[in-house]
């Protein structure tokens, strides 16, 4: 259960010619990669939500504490991406360091956060797809707009079909991804750049106050609905107030979901050792500033007690009597967004391959396409699957879940640049995560933090999932494992 995989099996592995990927990507594909999938759902969803219900103009503070916590993660991911450059992300990175039950765990933990991610944005998309075609007099069928849209049934079809559509472009190779990413993001940079240049001019100092509003009596939740932290230590975390800046971070975190699925294409990156580094810090610190500059012009356009949920950059400036602005907006979230959901689901193909290829999954999704030299069998497997939760779930119910998900990825991670440092000093490291182990430890204690101002209904359901993923090893994976086969 706890043999490793040598980093130099890691790399023989992917030189088999019918499991092998196109390497094909520079660090320019990277940054846009990163940029690509981080800028969505964060800015156009999510920030109206936390500063109204949760930390108010300090909204931009929790971004702040949430690219904190995915710097010092960035930082370890940077190093593992450039010594063992093969697809699966923290998936391989556990299976050389920590061994193969911890990762085949790690795994299993990042099959669903993709996959949850990319329905949660698909979900988004939708949504700003049905306002650009109200603004022209198109109204969708309530049935056809989503579970929330028909009294709690319904089938949201754009959501289904953009990810279908997805699916297929990523079954034909990478560097038509990387085209169809480089301009979108174009796109969508600019709708973020002009959010900022044009909502100065609406920005009124009074909105700004209280820039942290006092915390509310009620705590954030109670019973299920209350974070872990308030039954460990009796602490009750409130909505606003200093507290309920990190209680948004925690919430905001999902904007930052992407710089680790750059680390998913490594095996296909034409010089990893240089060019990872550079893909994840740099798109990290891209869409920081660019994060923190957006909550704070949209909180000052309008007081965030009356900030919109569901699209809070278009209502906006529809508050402010510019409905011009409102359906750029809506325009460029709904065209950004299509590059989140499509990054995610190559991340999510890429974790799928890597643990086919290693035999924990059926070999059967190991093998590329002949002529594309893509994984197109979990591709489609998984694209189907992951419309069908996106045509059926809300928002709602899957955010939080994606969050845990990624916070377990960014502890082990951290964990396995300690264990790889001690049991293979002599491994070539092209780029050194600073100041271990202390920085790895300050990874680790700030991921652990925000998992539990998580509710306790969300741990519950992952540690339910996470149950699963280890019956599942110890029925399949465990025997089928192609260490235990060269083993026997």
């Amino acid at each position: 259960m706890f043999r490793t995989k040598s980093v130099e099996q890691s790399i023989r592995d992917t030189e088999e010619p019918e499991h092998a990927l196109r390497k094909s990507l520079s660090a320019v594909d990277l940054t846009v990669f990163g940029v690509g999938v981080i800028i969505g759902t964060g800015i156009f969803v999510l920030t109206g939500k936390v500063a109204k219900e949760t930390a108010g103009p300090a909204t931009a503070l929790a971004f702040v504490a949430a690219g904190v916590v995915c710097a010092l993660a960035a930082l370890c991911y940077a190093e593992f991406a450039s010594t063992v450059p093969v697809a699966g992300s923290a998936y391989t990175f556990a299976y050389t360091a920590l061994g193969e039950l911890v990762a085949w765990i790690i795994g299993w933990d990042l099959v669903l956060e993709f996959a949850l991610g990319t329905a949660v944005v698909a979900v988004g998309w939708s949504g700003y797809v049905r306002s650009l075609m109200d603004n022209v007099g198109w109204t969708m069928p309530e049935a056809l707009s989503g579970p929330d849209a028909a009294e709690g049934v319904g089938f949201d079809v754009l959501a289904f079909a953009l990810v279908l559509v997805l699916t297929a472009i990523l079954v034909v190779g990478m560097k038509l991804s990387a085209r169809v990413t480089s301009v979108v993001v174009a796109i969508k940079v600019a709708v973020v750049l002009m959010v900022i240049i044009a909502g100065l001019f609406f920005v009124k100092a009074e909105n700004y106050r209280p820039f942290i509003p006092p915390a509310e009596q009620q705590p954030a939740g109670s019973g299920w609905d209350a974070p872990l932290v308030q039954l460990m230590f009796g602490y009750e975390p409130t909505n606003f107030g200093v507290m309920g800046i990190f209680t948004a971070a925690s919430i905001v975190f999902f904007a930052f979901l992407g710089f680790d699925v750059v680390a998913t294409a490594a095996e296909e990156t034409k010089v990893p050792q240089r060019d990872m580094p550079r893909g994840i810090l740099g798109s990290l610190l891209i869409c920081t500033v660019l994060y923190v500059a957006v909550s704070l012009v949209v909180t000052g356009m309008q007081h965030y007690s009356e900030l919109s949920v569901s699209a809070p950059l278009a209502d906006a400036f529809k508050a402010t009597g510019h409905p011009f602005y409102a359906g750029l907006i809506s325009f460029g979230a709904a065209v950004g967004l299509t590059t989140v959901c499509m990054i995610l689901l190559l991340g999510q193909t890429r974790v799928f391959f890597a643990m086919s290829r290693d035999g924990l999954l059926p070999r059967f999704f190991s093998k590329t396409h002949p002529r594309f030299r893509t994984p197109y069998r979990p591709t489609i497997l998984l694209g189907v699957v992951i419309a069908v939760i996106a045509g059926f779930t809300s928002i709602e119910e899957l955010a939080t879940l994606v969050n845990i998900g990624t916070l377990f990825a960014f502890v082990v991670v951290a964990l396995g640049v300690l264990v790889l440092r001690r049991t293979r000093p002599d491994l070539p490291r092209a780029f050194r995560t600073p100041l271990v182990p202390l920085l790895p430890i300050l990874s680790v204690a700030a991921s652990v933090w925000l998992m539990l101002n998580l509710p306790v209904e969300t741990w519950v359901r992952f540690g339910a999932w996470m149950a699963l993923g280890v019956i599942v090893y110890f029925v399949y994976g465990r025997s089928h494992s192609r260490m235990a086969r060269e083993g026997r």
